[in-house]
């Protein structure tokens, strides 16, 4: 596993989230009750960017179809069996970290913000 810099613990607003692009992944980096997530930002319903989705109670909702997916484990709401990838994320020195496993290209890319 690597742990990749994301942001600075004071970059990502309340509520909002960003896209990360970590080797051939994009994982969505949430920030809802002053606590970080990260999840893959595909829904894997229809293949929406989960970050730019409604964040609200420790849930994201897809942007397009309304599934709710919880940003603890990355969970559909409405049944738990069906996820998306999660992540661990934590915090030193100032920055937010998310814990990725290792591939050719683990450092972070093209982060943009929603």
């Amino acid at each position: 596993m690597a742990c990749v810099k994301v942001c600075g613990v004071g970059e990502l607003a309340e509520g909002s989230a960003l896209v990360v692009g970590v080797g051939r992944k994009e994982i969505a980096v949430f920030r809802d009750g002053g606590n970080y997530f990260a999840i893959d930002d595909c829904c894997p319903h229809a293949g929406a960017s989960l970050a730019g989705g409604h964040v609200e109670n420790g849930t994201v909702t897809c942007p397009w179809h309304a599934w709710r997916f919880r940003l603890s484990d990355g969970a559909w709401a409405d049944n738990p069996k069906v996820k998306t990838g999660c992540y661990a994320v934590s915090i030193a020195d100032g920055s937010v970290y998310v814990e990725v496993p290792d591939s050719p290209s683990s450092t972070a890319s093209g982060a943009t913000g929603t």
